[in-house]
C-alpha cells in the first residue's frame, strides 16, 4: 500500500507552501484547506486590504479546498472553520498519517479526536508560553484552566513537531513527553531569499534618498499593536542618529498613528513609510536594510519568520523577547540584541549604541550562518525521518 500523508490546515499560507511542495518529492501528500475556497480571495484586517500574494501557493502538491458551512467563516477562532464531510473526505484518501496544522477549530479538534489510535497523528504549532501572566489569582486561575483543557487536547496526538525551544517548553508543560517531542525547525523558503538582489536594493535607496553609507534599520510587517512598531518608532526619534534610518514598511491599523508621531522635529527625515510590498521585493527591502527590527508586545507573536527572512538576507537583528524566535536565532552582540518587550529604554540603549556599519555587515553575515539549519530541507529531513520510524518502514 502506498504510503501518503494527510495535512489540515485553514488556508494557503506562502511559508507553508514551500514546505508541503519539497515534502510532496518525498512522500505523498494532499493538503486540506478547512477555510474553504474563499480563503484564497480573503480581505486581511491586518494589512486592512485583501492580499494576494505573487508567488505561488498552490503549485507542486495535491490539495483540496473542502466546503466550510460555518456562518462567519475564517481563521478567528473555534466557530470559523466547520466542515462536516472533513472525516469521510479524509477517510477516502486513506492515509498512513494525518498532521493537523493547530487545534483550536472545529473540524481540526474533530480530526485529533477522531483518527487518534487509526493512524499515526502528528501535530505541528508553534505556540509559546511567553504571553503567560502568572501574578494574580484570575491568571492563575486562567494558566491552570488554560494547561488542563490544552493536556486534554494534546492527548489526541502522537507527536508534535515542534519549532523551537519556545515551542518545545510549551507542549512540555502541556503534558507531551518528551519522546513524542520531535524537532522540525520553523523555516522558510531560504533559496527564494538568498538571490543576490544588490544592484535592485542600491536602486531602492536611492529612490528614497538614503545614502549606500547609512545605516537602515527596516520594520516590515502589518502596523498593528501586536508588533509595537510605535515603539520602535519612539525610541528612534529620542535617540540622535547621525546617518541613520528607519524604513517602516507595510500598512494596518496604527499606520496614521505611526505617521502623525513622524511628523515632529528633524529626525522625521529620517523615518520613511512604505507601502506594503508583496513576496517577490521583501527580499530586496531586506537587502536595502542592516538591520531587521521586530519589537513585538503580543500576545501571540509566536515566532516571527520574517526574521528569518531578514537573516537569510544578511540583517542584523534586534527583538523584543516576546518573540517566540529570539531564544534560537538571535545571540546577544554576535547577531542582534534582546530587550525586554515594552522597555524603551532598552531599545533606546541598543539604538544610541549600534556599531558601525562595517561591525553591523559582519553580524548580518553571522545571521546568514546561523540561518542555514533553519531551511525548509531540514524541516522535511526531520519529518521524513520520523515518518521512516514511525510507519514506512514498519
Amino acid at each position: 500500500m502506498k504510503q501518503k500523508i494527510a495535512i489540515v490546515t485553514t488556508h494557503p499560507i506562502q511559508y507553508y507552501a514551500p514546505l508541503f511542495k519539497l515534502l510532496a518529492k518525498q512522500i505523498d501528500v494532499r493538503v486540506f484547506y478547512t477555510w474553504g475556497e474563499a480563503s484564497v480571495d480573503k480581505f486581511d484586517p491586518g494589512f486592512g486590504k485583501k492580499v494576494e500574494w505573487d508567488i505561488p501557493l498552490l503549485e507542486g502538491y495535491e490539495y483540496q479546498f473542502l466546503e466550510n458551512t460555518s456562518k462567519k467563516p475564517g481563521s478567528h477562532g473555534y466557530s470559523g472553520v466547520i466542515n462536516p464531510t472533513i472525516i469521510s473526505t479524509i477517510e477516502n484518501y486513506a492515509p498512513s498519517a494525518i498532521i493537523v496544522i493547530g487545534w483550536c477549530y472545529n473540524s481540526h479538534l474533530n480530526v485529533l479526536r477522531y483518527f487518534k489510535g487509526k493512524v499515526p497523528v502528528y501535530f505541528r504549532g508553534d505556540s509559546t508560553l511567553l504571553d503567560n501572566e502568572t501574578q494574580g489569582l484570575i491568571n492563575q486561575l486562567k494558566t491552570v484552566i488554560r494547561k488542563v483543557v490544552l493536556s486534554w487536547v494534546y492527548g489526541h496526538v502522537d507527536k508534535v513537531f515542534y519549532v523551537g525551544s519556545a515551542s518545545k517548553d510549551y507542549f512540555s508543560w502541556a503534558g507531551m513527553k518528551e519522546k513524542q517531542l520531535v524537532f522540525a525547525p520553523h523555516s522558510i523558503d531560504n533559496t527564494r531569499f538568498e538571490e543576490d538582489k544588490t544592484v535592485e536594493a542600491s536602486a531602492f535607496r536611492s529612490s528614497l534618498n538614503i545614502p549606500e553609507s547609512a545605516i537602515v534599520i527596516l520594520y516590515a510587517g502589518k502596523l498593528e499593536s501586536k508588533k509595537n512598531p510605535l515603539l520602535l518608532l519612539s525610541a528612534f526619534m529620542n535617540v540622535v542618529l547621525e546617518n541613520v534610518y528607519l524604513i517602516m514598511l507595510g500598512n494596518g491599523e496604527l499606520e496614521y498613528d505611526l505617521k502623525k508621531a513622524a511628523d515632529k522635529g528633524e529626525v522625521n527625515k529620517q523615518v520613511l513609510f512604505v507601502d506594503f510590498q508583496n513576496q517577490s521585493l521583501m527580499s530586496t527591502w531586506y537587502q536595502v536594510s542592516d538591520i531587521f527590527c521586530l519589537p513585538s508586545q503580543g500576545p501571540g507573536e509566536t515566532w516571527g519568520l520574517a526574521i528569518n527572512e531578514a537573516m537569510v538576507c544578511g540583517n542584523a537583528i534586534i527583538a523584543s523577547d516576546k518573540v517566540g524566535c529570539a531564544t534560537d536565532l538571535i545571540k546577544q552582540n554576535e547577531n542582534g540584541w534582546v530587550f525586554a518587550s515594552g522597555n524603551t529604554n532598552e531599545l533606546k540603549m541598543i539604538l544610541q549604541n549600534l556599531p558601525d556599519k562595517t561591525k553591523i555587515n559582519v553580524m548580518g553575515q553571522k545571521s546568514k550562518e546561523l540561518i542555514k539549519d533553519w531551511a525548509i530541507k531540514k524541516t522535511v529531513e526531520k519529518m521524513m525521518d520520523e515518518f521512516n520510524d514511525d510507519f514506512i518502514n514498519d
